[in-house]
């Protein structure tokens, strides 16, 4: 039929008429030749597309409807199963003969899940941490390589492990599929939007957390403005004895002023331990004071303090509102 051509009403019309203009013949098997001999020829034409373009939203509009059913069902209907789940055959067949399946959690693979949000969320690992974490421990994926850090990404960032089979909005929700609770995955996301190129300047957590000194990816160059990345410097050297003296000191390298990518005034490198102690004092300080004021006699007295304030503030009303009652009568009394 003459629909297989095209379903858009604004252009498959025309194109058509453009075929028969150029002298190219249209044919349908079922509706016979498409002719423009007349206004009537031209006005049936449009008519024509126009009702097969309906009847393709109308199509789609059944599908999408039916794809949401199966969806609220927990059925497969298509697509890359994520980690954490398998798929398992509900018995029944569809139009075509094939079997519907439906998703569950997967005993075997839901660890990986779990363990790969609690490293995000609660250790600070980075996605380039969490797919060495899983291929060290001898965990692959269902193609049998190694994961790399977007696939890492992709689990972080699959809303399914909420019970959402689709990413939109107002999907609905199947408990027997959840892995991970709401509070979590949140968290996940945060992090990972804060870790984003697009937040470099205003980054408040490590985009780098392999490194084992306190401050990597957190400092910024005084200076130049340029971010400190973390190298080891290996003091090495013969003793008179032919022994071998080695020490590794972990230093913070201004990377702009190292490459001399810009007239930096500051210091190339900063020694590691040094800056770390630094911070470490200061965080010790404000705990310690923070320590002092949530002391239980201290939140008592502070609490009495303030009871006793909002006594006299309430003595103060009820005697502003007696007062207030002796005019009102006053008045009363007078009108």
């Amino acid at each position: 039929m003459f629909d297989r051509i095209g379903r858009i009403d604004n252009e498959t019309p025309f194109v058509v008429q453009w075929f028969a203009e150029h002298g190219i013949q249209v044919w349908s098997v079922q509706e016979g030749e498409q002719r423009f001999d007349s206004h009537i020829d031209k006005l049936m034409n449009y008519i024509r597309f126009w009702q097969a373009s309906g009847e393709s939203e109308k199509t789609s509009l059944r599908i999408k409807t039916r794809m949401q059913q199966l969806r609220a069902e927990g059925c497969y209907t298509g697509g890359h199963v994520p980690y954490g789940y398998k798929l398992v055959s509900t018995g029944e067949v569809n139009k075509k003969g094939r079997l519907i399946n439906r998703l569950e959690i997967d005993p075997e693979t839901v660890g990986w899940v779990r363990d790969i949000f609690s490293l995000t969320v609660n250790e600070g690992y980075g996605s380039y941490r969490c797919a060495e974490y899983l291929n060290n421990k001898g965990f692959r994926t269902f193609s049998g390589s190694r994961f790399q850090c977007n696939t890492i990404n992709r689990i972080l960032r699959n809303r399914m492990y909420c019970g959402y089979l689709t990413q939109s909005e107002g999907a609905p929700h199947i408990e027997r599929l959840r892995i991970i609770d709401d509070m979590t995955f949140d968290k996940a996301q945060e992090i990972l939007d804060r870790r984003a190129r697009k937040k470099e300047d205003s980054r408040m957590n490590a985009n780098r957390t392999k490194s084992a000194q306190l401050l990597s990816g957190l400092l910024l160059c005084g200076h130049c403005g340029g971010r400190l990345t973390t190298i080891t410097h290996v003091d090495k050297y013969i003793r008179k004895d032919d022994s071998v003296y080695r020490k590794s000191k972990p230093r913070y390298l201004c990377y702009h002023n190292s490459r001399k990518l810009c007239e930096c005034e500051g210091q190339v490198s900063y020694l590691a331990d040094r800056l770390d102690g630094m911070v470490l004092d200061v965080l010790s300080s404000i705990f310690d004071s923070t320590a002092e004021l949530l002391n239980e006699a201290t939140l008592k007295k502070q609490a009495q303090k303030e009871m006793q304030c909002l006594r006299a503030q309430i003595t103060k009303l009820m005697l502003e509102h007696s007062k207030m009652e002796a005019r009102l009568k006053e008045l009363m009394s007078e009108v």
